[in-house]
Parts: structure tokens; sequence; C-alpha cells
């Protein structure tokens, strides 16, 4: 008798399963292939960066970020006041008729997150992270357009930013969004870094480990979407696309 005769067509369950497991491979490999897209270092646009003039909480109430001085004490999420180690700084000057998009601050506007947060409009760095529901988000990939959205900066001819370095990066509060402080990056991208090196002429300067997964970089979106989505049968949702959605619903929501 042939084999051929020996075959038994497959059962409809037995399909479901062998279409579902080749759908959940593809879905991983998808994944992977759109997490492997990192985004390079050249254009983080010297990290992450308050914009001169945001409110950040300290032991004494909310102080501007270029009023900060080394060793006064931010409250973290954790509960804990910690003193500042170091504030780095960058300073970009205009060239041509308008600022490249890697330099112009991020505008958040008041209650762009929800019905408190933040509670006056929040301008950061397009690499500058917010604290969204257990991650980092950094700010650019959640620009909707409207209630987040690049500001207009027709008549600035200076860019100023800082940014908080403490021992650990932590999450703050900065006109009472979360966010992050200096992480995970290299402190010499700062213009003033010869302070730092002054100040702590024995630090080797290494990165500061994330306080959360960083979902603007591949492995770590990779890992967060595994994470959510073990099984075919679990829908994997995106939480960087969650938050954006959420966001930008929220923006319609509010203009209506």
């Amino acid at each position: 008798m042939s084999d051929s005769n020996n075959q038994h067509p497959l059962s409809p369950a037995r399909r479901h399963f062998m279409g579902a497991s080749a759908a959940f491979v593809a879905k991983v490999a998808g994944i992977a292939a759109l997490a492997s897209i990192a985004v390079p270092p050249s254009a983080q646009a010297k990290g992450q960066c308050f914009f001169k003039g945001t409110r950040v909480l300290t032991s004494r109430g909310e102080a501007r970020i270029e009023d900060l001085r080394i060793g006064d004490l931010v409250k973290t999420m954790r509960g804990e006041d910690l003193p500042i180690k170091w504030i780095g700084r960058n300073i970009f000057r205009r060239s041509g008729a308008s600022w490249p998009k890697t330099v112009v601050p991020i505008r958040v506007s008041r209650f762009a997150i929800d019905d408190h947060t933040p509670h006056t409009d929040l301008y950061l760095s397009p690499g500058h992270a917010l604290f969204i529901d257990g991650f980092l988000m950094e700010v650019r990939d959640l620009v909707n357009g409207t209630s987040i959205a690049p500001a207009a900066l027709p008549d600035m001819e200076t860019i100023e930013y800082f940014h908080i370095v403490l021992n650990t990066q932590e999450v703050i509060w900065a006109e009472g969004a979360p966010v992050e402080t200096f992480g995970g990056g290299n402190l010499d991208l700062f213009t003033n870094f010869v302070e730092y090196k002054r100040l702590y002429p024995n630090d080797p300067c290494s990165a500061i480990p994330l306080v959360a997964p960083n979902l603007s970089t591949g492995r770590a979106h990779l890992h967060a979407l595994l994470g959510r989505g073990a099984s075919y049968f679990i829908d994997v949702r995106d939480p960087l696309q969650e938050a954006y959605e959420k966001f930008a619903a929220r923006a319609e929501e509010l203009a209506a």
C-alpha cells in the first residue's frame, strides 16, 4: 500500500493549531525585525534634557531647572528626596532660517496625560522620556500634533537645555509629570562636562543604569512586547502605541 494511502487529512483542530503556531512565529519575527531598528546614537541629539524654565519638584517645592544647584534635594517617585550630583547643560544657537527638529523642544500641553498631568505646559528635548505605565517613553514617540507637539520658536535664537544627574537614575516630577533623570548615556555629551571632571576626577563616567525599560530602544521594546504576548491567543499590545493612542484620543476629547 502506498504512503499516500496511509496519510490522513489533518483534523480542523490540528490545522488551526498549526496555523496559529505559524502565525505566532511570523508575529514574533516581525516584532524582532522592527525592534532591531534601534534609534542610532547620532539621532539622539544630546540625549535627554529639560528646556530652560522647566519647574522641577524639590524638597522645598517647585524650582526652575536653571536655579537648581549641586546638593539640592529632588523628590523621587521612590519616596526619597535625593541630592543632585551634577547638572548638565547644552546651548544651541540657530544658524539658519529654522531650528533642526532634533533640537526643537516638544511641548506636552497642560493635562495632556490626565486631568492633572502635567499641571502646566512641559517642554522637553525630543529624546527625554516620560515614565508611563512602568516604562520610559521618549516624548518624540508620543507626538500627536496637538496636545504633544514640537514647540513653535520662531523668534528664539538660542535654545538652552539642562539635565539632572543623580547617583542613580530616578523618576522625578517636572511640571507635575513623571520624567526621568539622566541615565543610560554619556555625560560628555554636555557642553559643561569639564566641570563634572573637575568635581569628580576619579569618576569613570560609566552609563547610569535605567530605572525602567526605555521603549524607544529596540531591545527594550521587543522584550516589552514579548512579555505582554507569551501566547498567540493573547493579543500582543504595544505599550508605547497604547500610550500614544490614549493621549491622542484624550486630545481630541479636550478639543471637542
